[in-house]
């Protein structure tokens, strides 16, 4: 077990500097000089003047000697200084990433809370009317992108009903009812899409599984159908649900930084979108580095928690 936590925490380390150097090099091929965004449009054009810029931030040296450099401060906690505020770009992501998070873990949780129970019952009930309802309703769920259920959920809850605020975000330092009300329909909106995937997945592997020898064995034990459904059929039909979840976190990252612009939330997403129109290559080169880790990351611990839910990769390592 040990030996397989080293293995998969070596490929960890691996894998980030691949893609932190991919990343760092694709973010500064991009089109455009970087020096446009520190200096008046009036001064573009003294040529001297931009070579001084040039030298002072370092953008003339090789790529690997600039990303060396970079890894370095990285690996310190510092990623620069945006191009346009000058702040450190650690500040304003330490400052942004909470509200990004908070969004995340909340649409997950719900996504889980809804979803387990509902696949486990309807892989229970195949083929019987519940089950069909409830397919069908997962079934749009996944035709609907989280951009038109956010303006849906905006539309009914925000404008009509006025339950929730539309835009805007409020902070847990200022209450938590106001924070709920602000997470709620954001994170509802990416958790709808989730909801669907993660229902249908238990509900496929529930209905496999309560065909297997040993289910049938319980029952004729004469133990009853909502002990053997939760008792011996639900944990091995959540590996494939922890396989699902772990590869859904890169379209839920991609979805939060969406819904963020809908909703107006001064998020990660939010301050990506306003750094790409800025031009301000190190604000983007940082975030778009700090999501691919987040996510290199989080398939990292979906591969651990293997082994706790299912004993046979312990077995096997």
């Amino acid at each position: 077990m040990l030996k397989m936590i080293a293995s998969r925490l070596t490929r960890l380390v691996l894998t980030v500097l691949v893609v932190t150097f991919a990343t760092f090099t694709l973010t500064n091929v991009l089109p455009g000089d970087a020096v446009n965004a520190l200096i008046p449009i009036d001064a573009q054009q003294d040529r001297e003047f931009v070579e001084q810029i040039r030298e002072e931030w370092g953008l003339n040296d090789p790529l690997i000697v600039r990303y060396g450099r970079w890894l370095g401060d990285a690996v310190q906690g510092d990623l620069g200084r945006s191009l346009v505020t000058g702040q450190p770009v650690t500040d304003e992501i330490t400052h942004r990433l909470p509200i990004t998070l908070e969004i995340m873990v909340v649409a997950v949780g719900f996504s889980l809370l809804v979803a387990v129970p509902l696949g486990a019952f309807t892989g229970y009930r195949e083929g019987r009317r519940s089950d069909r309802v409830v397919s069908g309703v997962a079934q749009a769920g996944l035709s609907l992108p989280s951009f038109v259920t956010g303006l849906i959920l905006i539309y009914v809850f925000a404008l009509k009903l006025q339950w929730f605020p539309a835009v805007g975000w409020n902070r847990l330092s200022n209450g938590i009812g106001p924070n709920l009300k602000s997470v709620a329909l954001p994170a509802l909106a990416l958790a709808i899409t989730e909801i669907a995937v993660y229902t249908r997945v238990l509900r496929s592997d529930m209905i496999h599984t309560l065909k297997e020898n040993y289910i049938l064995s319980a029952r004729a034990k004469g133990l009853t159908d909502r002990f053997i459904l939760f008792r011996h059929a639900l944990r091995p039909s959540l590996l494939p649900l922890v396989t699902v979840v772990g590869l859904n976190i890169g379209f839920l990252i991609g979805g939060t930084l969406v819904i963020e612009y809908v909703f107006a939330i001064p998020g990660i997403g939010k301050r990506l979108f306003s750094a790409i129109q800025q031009r301000d290559f190190m604000m983007v080169q940082a975030i778009t580095i700090l999501i691919t880790v987040f996510y290199v990351v989080v398939n990292t611990i979906t591969d651990l928690t293997y082994m706790v839910v299912d004993p046979r990769i312990r077995k096997t390592n």
